[in-house]
């Protein structure tokens, strides 16, 4: 018997045996654990290989992830637009500064045209009125309003502007009133202001 067991072919039939028993139990464990119509993939695996797997957690991640995406998407647009429009408003109000400062010279212009105008009739209305009679002028002047008077004196000396205001102060009380009145304003008037030489 023990020669028998010590024969190398007796092993290798024993070897043979035990293998195929536990094929044939592996076999039946597998058989049922999963019957022939379940051999199929699972309906959530798509073909590819294992590691292609779903998970319903990492599936809503990349939906929250996705909508967060078209949410910043839609604002950028928005804040697109609104750049937009408030380089097209920056452009019209730049070009309403423009046409106001334009307005503004022209206006400043205009107003030192009619003043210089107004200075040359006023040095020739004075020169008239100083080749008349203080009787004529001061009738004159008792149609004139005052601030027109005062404007007309200052251009006219002080041996011509006096003759005037002592004519208009005989003509009765309201007169003379009338007379104080413009020397005193003559009085605070501003002599004209020097050109600036160029």
């Amino acid at each position: 018997m023990i020669r028998l067991l010590q024969n190398p072919w007796l092993g290798a039939l024993l070897g043979a045996i035990t293998y195929s028993l536990t094929l044939a139990g592996s076999w039946q464990h597998y058989v049922t654990k999963h019957p022939p119509g379940a051999a199929a993939a699972p309906a959530d695996h798509g073909p590819g290989p294992s590691w292609n797997f779903q998970n319903p957690e990492i599936e809503l991640l990349v939906a929250e992830l996705r909508k967060e995406k078209e949410h910043l998407g839609a604002r950028e647009a928005q804040l697109n637009e609104l750049a937009a429009r408030l380089a097209a408003e920056r452009q019209e109000l730049n070009l309403a500064t423009q046409r106001v400062h334009q307005l503004q010279l022209q206006f400043d212009n205009n107003v030192t045209r009619i003043r210089d105008e107004e200075t040359a009739n006023l040095k020739k209305m004075a020169k008239t009125y100083a080749a008349m009679t203080p009787d004529s002028v001061a009738r004159i002047f008792k149609e004139l309003d005052d601030v027109v008077v005062v404007k007309i004196l200052r251009f006219m000396k002080e041996t011509e502007t006096a003759p005037i205001l002592e004519v208009l102060a005989r003509q009765g009380e309201n007169e003379t009133r009338r007379a104080a009145a413009i020397a005193e304003k003559l009085r605070l008037s501003m002599p004209d202001s020097p050109k600036p030489k160029s």
